[in-house]
């Protein structure tokens, strides 16, 4: 299916790894020019090289962290200098740390909001202008499947993440009709986390390989593995196309199925 984003201005952040990486590769494989971003300008610049391979877009990289509000202005300068206008915004961020609700300090439910919830907040102000002023275009927040359903020892990311998600949905209207406002809710994917987890466990003697470790992740998984990245990085890019047209104010999960939760 031809997505029709040939020309398009994408800006991904946290796309140095993961799935804002996967994110931007396939908007990119799908002809949009695409601003990375990440605060590590070798893995970024190793990130450029690799998306490169399969872009017919141009891959642009910017420095940047996103707690900070001069780069967050910065990335989407970047985004207009370089390609004329802003088209797609997708916004990602790292996760906070893990760990139960009495071993967190104040600092890190502080620290927790600004990168997970106020730099969506200042990436969408910054880019809203300029979506507009391109006749209008999409949003699409990479958040958590936490936001369904509490997971053990996350409290940070299921407490937090939920105001990204209301955000979201609030923008949904606020912004339409000129720019629709998705959000993707992921479970485990084969991500250089987990990936490193494997190989953790794999050197603790807890399994013989690392194919070994990975299908036991995938066990209680009901389409019987982990996600690929690109999975989920097609699905991002299909809802900032037009074929996605109608669908707007979402929260899709993404995860195989291994959620609980009813809606």
């Amino acid at each position: 299916m031809d997505l029709e984003l040939e020309g398009d201005s994408a800006l991904v952040t946290a796309s140095s790894s993961g799935l804002g990486k996967a994110s931007a590769t396939a908007l990119a494989r799908e002809g949009a020019n695409v601003v990375i971003n990440g605060r590590d300008e070798e893995r970024l610049a190793e990130a450029r090289d690799e998306i490169s391979e399969v872009a017919t877009g141009e891959v642009v990289t910017q420095q940047g962290d996103l707690t900070e509000k001069d780069d967050i202005e910065t990335l989407v300068e970047t985004a207009v200098d370089e390609f004329g206008g802003l088209d797609h915004l997708v916004t990602s961020a790292g996760g906070p740390p893990s760990g139960a609700f009495l071993e967190t300090t104040d600092e890190d439910w502080y620290q927790a909001f600004d990168l997970l919830v106020m730099s969506v907040v200042r990436l969408v102000r910054e880019a809203e202008p300029e979506l507009q002023a391109g006749g209008g275009g999409s949003i699409v927040n990479i958040t958590s499947r936490s936001v369904k359903e509490a997971l053990d020892s996350l409290v940070l990311s299921n407490a937090v993440r939920m105001s990204v998600v209301g955000l979201e949905k609030t923008l949904s209207r606020e912004l339409a009709p000129e720019i629709r406002v998705n959000a993707v809710l992921p479970g485990s994917h084969e991500t250089s986390r987990i990936k490193n987890l494997v190989e953790a466990a794999v050197e603790r003697g807890e399994f013989g390989s690392y194919e070994e470790g990975m299908e036991a992740r995938g066990e209680s998984v009901p389409v019987g593995r982990i996600g690929d990245p690109m999975e989920l990085g097609d699905t991002v890019t299909y809802l900032c196309s037009d074929k996605a047209g109608y669908i707007n104010g979402q929260a899709i999960v993404i995860d195989g199925g291994s959620g609980n939760a009813n809606l």
